[in-house]
């Protein structure tokens, strides 16, 4: 296996309204790196990072792509392959700090956008997106947490920390093509298997993918629990599923 480079934490940017890299994105793009070499037969067209915050995820995946598509793994450098790269924050101290990042590691294939959720992007991606990305704010807290704004909404997820998790879930339908995937960041308290499960009655499968210790939370320098361990969940529609039921919108 080719090692394949991604961002550098000393090239990517954030301050006290942007959340800090942490286990959690470690653990995301380690899994990203790990599923790489899959898109090489299975080449995405479409690219999205819901809530980039720093830009580092976004910037490693652009990095992953960009070498994928070259020499190396049997592409013509006269003729690289394409991919559209989409990053999305609500937040307008994160979408300058992505593009910061992205400047720093000379990626200029990324559009960086502000918007709440997808806002009007949905029709523009509906189908057509083959790996989306999302690290949500998942920790349990008071539901008015969640509307807080500034760094709490990095990691304010309200009851069993699923607000925001559950206002996404019902999108991929919609918003996966076929062939799409999902990488979204969870911890024990918004139920991981549940998910699956969940999914798995709309067309869709899972995996998840356990991080092996942890040192901080979504809480900056504050120890998480024991049970705030990141999971990676790996999401996708099942093959030959044809038309997928349509997704109802949660209630907790």
């Amino acid at each position: 296996m080719v090692k394949l480079n991604i961002a550098e934490i000393n090239k990517t940017y954030w301050n006290g309204d942007v959340y800090e890299p942490s286990d959690d994105t470690f653990l995301l793009v380690d899994v990203l790196q790990q599923h790489a070499e899959a898109w090489v037969n299975k080449w995405p067209r479409c690219c999205l990072e819901l809530g980039s915050g720093s830009g580092y995820v976004i910037a490693s995946l652009a990095l992953l792509l960009r070498q994928l598509a070259g020499p190396s793994f049997g592409w013509p450098a006269a003729h690289p392959r394409s991919c559209q790269l989409l990053a999305v924050d609500q937040s307008p101290a994160a979408v300058e700090a992505t593009r910061t990042t992205l400047q720093a590691h000379k990626v200029t294939e990324v559009d960086v956008l502000a918007a709440n959720l997808l806002g009007p992007l949905m029709g523009r991606l509906r189908g057509s997106v083959d790996v989306m990305v999302f690290n949500p704010p998942y920790v349990p807290t008071p539901d008015e947490e969640v509307k807080r704004g500034g760094i709490a909404s990095a990691w304010a997820g309200g009851y069993r920390g699923r607000r925001v998790i559950d206002q996404v879930l019902p999108l991929l339908p919609e918003l996966l093509s076929p062939r799409g995937e999902l990488f979204m960041v969870t911890v024990t308290e918004n139920d991981p298997q549940g998910i699956i499960e969940e999914m798995l009655g709309f067309g869709f499968q899972g995996e998840s993918y356990h991080q092996h210790h942890h040192q901080q939370s979504k809480k900056g320098d504050v120890c998480a629990p024991l049970s705030l361990v990141p999971t990676v969940l790996w999401v996708s529609p099942l093959p030959s599923t044809g038309c997928r039921a349509k997704f109802p919108r949660l209630t907790i």
